[in-house]
């Protein structure tokens, strides 16, 4: 028997044999730092309807009238203050980031009391900038 036999079966006998993700515990840090990442693809994705938003108010006055009228819908709202949203978060999530790579706040305690701070701070800020486009 090959030495690489032996091993496989000693590594191989201690993995799950069916791995369910949603049954995987993960604490708060790690959904706060997948919800960063999520707002940078939300990001990403709103800037086409923001530069859309700015071609139309550039190209002439009737276009810029109709970009006035364009953003009173609810539709146009709803993608707005999600578009807020996203840069609020990633904002946040991004200013506890940068304190962590300066060593503040990356040991197990104050990272779960970074997130929560991260969570709680962006909520307010996401209500209240719902408030003001809405």
């Amino acid at each position: 028997m090959y030495a690489s036999e032996r091993w496989g079966k000693r590594v191989n006998s201690k993995r799950p044999v069916n791995l369910d993700i949603t049954t995987i515990k993960l604490p708060l840090p790690a959904y706060t730092s997948i919800l960063h990442r999520i707002s940078g693809v939300l990001l990403f994705i709103g800037l086409g309807f923001l530069l859309y938003g700015l071609e139309l108010s550039l190209a002439s006055e009737e276009s810029f009238g109709a970009l006035k009228v364009l953003l009173t819908a609810p539709l146009a709202k709803f993608i707005n203050w999600g578009i807020l949203s996203a840069l609020i978060y990633h904002l946040i999530a991004g200013l506890k980031h940068l304190l962590m790579d300066v060593d503040v706040g990356d040991g197990k305690e104050s990272g779960s009391l970074g997130a929560i701070i991260t969570l709680v701070l962006s909520i307010v800020l996401i209500i209240l900038a719902g408030v003001w486009v809405w």
